[in-house]
């Protein structure tokens, strides 16, 4: 039995986590890991523990380990890793980055982010890799020892763990000086000694051990000297095996082997078999708990696809000699940008645009188009049935010249009815009879009760109501349920088969919807814009 004193198997914090494995009475092992993808693969393995290496991060960022990345760069690596597992993690922290002060800020930074320990090595700042060159100067046995309090004083929880990393072996200073330097840092409060050694056999490390009489935890890093049988570092009673760089080495092999076997074939045939699957990445990366996350707190808005209606060319001068009003800049950005953001901003991921006239200046990223090339002699209805392809579920139709706020669109998805049409109430005074086309007639005009839950239903859209008649202008918006989406589907079919289909208008199609089921109207108070002449652009620079 070793003569350091063991701690009881309690608590659950990656803090207490750490020090049960640095101070179990059986071996226990940490494996090296340099970003949070590795570092959910060591969990995935079964390891209990990290080790977040200096070396390999250094690596990995494509730097030398000579601090070459700063503490604080370091620092955001380790967070990545630290919040992408449940293990507990040790931290090469080289020398501590600096003297006693840097060191205590270091280890208040681990701690924030519930980093279980760190260990420091007695070398000079900034380091060199124990495994270059000979005969290093190591730090002064005082000076360390005063990095080492810094630290003890400085964790924010008491089960922190801190490991005083001895290089005197690796820097030819011989046993003794090894011992001596261990005692004392024992002595200023590390609660584990990391004994290092780069001779290919273990005599070193397993006589230390001997001479070492179990005053604290041994931690060793066998890289040299690996054919060691992992059996004499129990029986030897060492604490912990580090298996400190062998991801990051493994992967090294595995990318020059993908790289060059693509490069000679210039094909992934005979590679794709041999690699992950792109599954496996989003295994890795947690796609399934962000999928039952979205459940969980999205509404049920994010399924519903969208068609907008983008064929007309418009008549804003020369603004839209080249490319459809749709496109028209808007302080950087063109007017389907900001409609397509407004969209994906209430979970509507699908989005279809049906184009014409200029239909290659139409080009957006997550869009798919839709070309109507008959758009100079034929309407809305017709530009709508050329994505009959797409209405199929909850859809929502839109004019590819509206600008809305986002309230807008998420009142509409979870407005009540299987067609349901935005009206603004304000426009059933400010427009006079004639104009817009748009006007709505309906059962009932807006209360102005927010709290009224009524159903109010879609008479007739035209342009000819009458003053008592009108109740808001529908502002080219629309949604529809799967059965809804069903309902328009068979009248633009109607339409077709009656020869009306080419010159239909949106309002002729809804008014016709409106005699055969229920169309509901969900009113709206301002807060959205139509695009169609020169000084509706201005407006729409003020509306943004």
């Amino acid at each position: 039995m070793s003569g350091y004193s063991r701690i009881k198997q309690t608590g659950s914090t990656k803090f207490s986590a750490l020090r049960r494995e640095i101070f179990s009475t059986e071996l226990s092992f940490l494996m090296e890991a340099h970003n949070g993808l590795s570092a959910r693969i060591v969990e995935e393995a079964g390891f209990r523990g990290l080790w977040a290496s200096g070396l390999t991060i250094s690596a990995s960022l494509g730097l030398r380990d000579s601090n070459e990345a700063s503490w604080t760069q370091v620092l955001d690596v380790l967070e990545f890793m630290t919040d992408s597992t449940s293990l507990p993690m040790l931290v090469d922290g080289d020398t501590g980055y600096g003297n006693f002060n840097n060191v205590r800020r270091l280890v208040r930074k681990l701690g924030e982010r519930q980093i279980a320990g760190v260990c420091i090595e007695d070398k000079l700042f900034p380091k060199t890799n124990s495994f270059i060159g000979e005969r290093q100067p190591l730090a002064d046995i005082d000076e360390f020892c005063g990095r080492i309090k810094a630290g003890k004083d400085s964790q924010t929880d008491d089960e922190f763990v801190l490991v005083a990393r001895v290089e005197a072996l690796i820097s030819g200073h011989g046993m003794d000086e090894a011992l001596h330097r261990a005692e004392a840092y024992h002595a200023a409060g590390a609660d584990a000694i990391l004994i290092h050694s780069k001779r290919a056999d273990a005599d070193e490390i397993l006589t230390f051990t001997e001479r070492w009489q179990g005053r604290c935890p041994l931690v060793i890093v066998p890289t040299m000297y690996y054919q060691t049988p992992t059996e004499a570092y129990r029986k030897a009673g060492i604490s912990t095996v580090i298996w400190a760089n062998h991801n990051l080495r493994s992967a090294i092999t595995a990318m020059r082997e993908t790289s060059r076997r693509i490069h000679d074939s210039q094909s992934l045939d005979g590679t794709e078999e041999r690699v992950a699957t792109v599954k496996d990445i989003f295994h890795l990366v947690g796609n399934a708990e962000l999928a039952a996350a979205e459940k969980r707190y999205l509404p049920d808005r994010a399924t519903a696809k969208a068609i907008v209606l983008a064929a007309a060319g418009g008549a804003l001068g020369e603004l839209t000699v080249d490319r459809p009003k749709c496109m028209v800049d808007i302080r950087g950005q063109s007017l389907l940008r900001r409609l397509v953001d407004t969209l994906s901003h209430s979970g509507i991921r699908e989005i279809a645009v049906v184009r014409g006239y200029r239909k290659e200046a139409v080009r957006l990223a997550g869009i798919q188009t839709i070309d109507n090339d008959r758009y100079q002699d034929t309407g809305e209805v017709y530009s709508l049935n050329c994505a009959r392809n797409q209405i199929a579920g909850e859809t929502v139709v839109v004019y590819g010249d509206v600008l809305f706020r986002d309230h807008i669109l998420d009142g509409l998805l979870t407005a009540k009815g299987d067609i349901v049409l935005a009206v603004d109430a304000m426009n059933a005074v400010l427009k006079a009879p004639g104009y817009p086309r748009d006007q709505v007639s309906a059962d009932r005009p807006f209360s102005g009760d927010y709290l009224d839950d009524q159903p109010v239903h879609l008479k007739e859209i035209s342009a000819d109501l009458t003053a008592e008649s009108r109740v808001g202008e529908w502002i080219g918006l629309a949604r529809f349920s799967a059965l809804g989406a069903t309902w328009l589907a068979e009248e633009m079919a109607a339409l077709e088969s009656e020869n009306l289909l080419d010159h239909a208008d949106m309002p002729l199609l809804l008014t016709r919807l409106a005699a055969k089921h229920p169309v509901c109207v969900y009113y709206v108070l301002g807060h959205w814009l139509d695009v169609d002449t020169l000084p509706d652009l201005g407006d729409a620079l003020n509306f943004t």
